[in-house]
């Protein structure tokens, strides 16, 4: 049975997870109350989400480096287009339009004009940083108030982890066992075999910039319900390298070809029961970087050992 779960992609953060839980429990009897639990929910989610749109463009060789962009952009978009008379529901689907275009916008750069993704969407984090300014003239909103919704999407206590693990779910399983994920994980394991049995390797990478975008602009319309305020700075660089850590610590290869959504959930969870066991503790914010600095390094060594480990039983 060990054996069996050691084979598993995600077995070492599983592990690493239910270590920290007990530790931060016997450090602080708190960790595990409800309203910390809660706030462990409201760290975990919208990381979560993105990093699950993050997975699918690493496993095909990509990086979209402007979706916490994005995540700001998208719940202006929704206000100004209820400000202007639509419904809630018909302006949030606006801004998820916004979003698929701009994901658009960075495929077709990459895939047709050959630029690097890192390159394209380091120019669109600057681009829709200061669309995001600019049209907010760099103040925050209060988010429309329409009861149900507003609890649905975000402002009830617990409804934003559970689109964030519904949609690691859906995922997951879009991932492992569709046309769509084996295509994607083809694409970045053997570009060129990939292309050469009929993939079209073209739409893959689009689409998937495309889905990272739509799921980092939900991420930001469901953290601006959650907390009845739109704000131009929200997100950015900060939430967006957050998700690539959760991917990469959840057994995500940045060469492209491997990576796990469930895995990247789990690894933002990790990530996210070190900055709130911190926080209860009292350990200086400055030391969460260089702890998240170390945690990559071991999740890739334990990865890649494992990996070649599995590689050795199937030989």
């Amino acid at each position: 049975m060990a054996r069996l779960f050691l084979r598993q992609r995600e077995a070492s953060i599983v592990v690493v997870a239910i270590a920290l839980i007990i530790y931060f429990q016997f450090s602080n009897q708190a960790f595990l109350s409800t309203q910390n639990i809660r706030t462990l929910s409201q760290f975990v989610a919208a990381t979560a989400i993105i990093s699950a749109g993050e997975v699918m463009l690493l496993i095909c060789g990509e990086i979209d480096l402007s979706v916490g962009q994005v995540y700001a952009l998208a719940p202006f978009i929704m206000y100004f287009a209820n400000q202007a008379g639509l419904p809630l529901l018909v302006g949030l689907i606006l801004g998820l339009i916004v979003c698929a275009l701009v994901g658009l916008f960075n495929g077709l750069i990459t895939v047709m004009l050959k630029v690097p993704s890192f390159i394209t969407t380091l120019g669109t984090l600057f681009l829709i940083n200061g669309l995001t300014l600019t049209i907010s003239q760099g103040f925050p909103v209060l988010t429309p108030s329409e009861g149900l919704i507003n609890e649905i999407l975000g402002h009830a206590s617990y409804s934003e982890i559970i689109w964030a693990i519904a949609i690691t779910i859906v995922m997951q399983v879009v991932l492992s066992w569709t046309r769509w994920g084996l295509h994607t994980v083809a694409t970045g394991g053997n570009l060129l075999g990939a292309s050469e049995v009929g993939v079209n390797v073209a739409r893959i990478k689009i689409g998937n910039f495309m889905l990272c975008s739509v799921l980092g602009g939900f991420a930001g319309i469901l953290e601006a319900f959650r907390i009845t305020s739109i704000d131009p700075l929200a997100g950015g660089t900060d939430i967006m390298f957050m998700a690539v850590a959760g991917a990469v610590i959840g057994g995500t290869a940045l060469t492209g070809g491997l990576g796990t959504i469930v895995g990247a959930f789990l690894g933002t969870l990790v990530l996210s029961i070190l900055r709130d066991g911190f926080t209860l503790l009292g350990v200086s914010a400055f030391t969460f970087d260089i702890i998240l600095g170390a945690a990559i390094l071991v999740a890739m060594i334990l990865n890649v050992r494992l990996r070649l480990w599995r590689e050795a039983g199937r030989e």
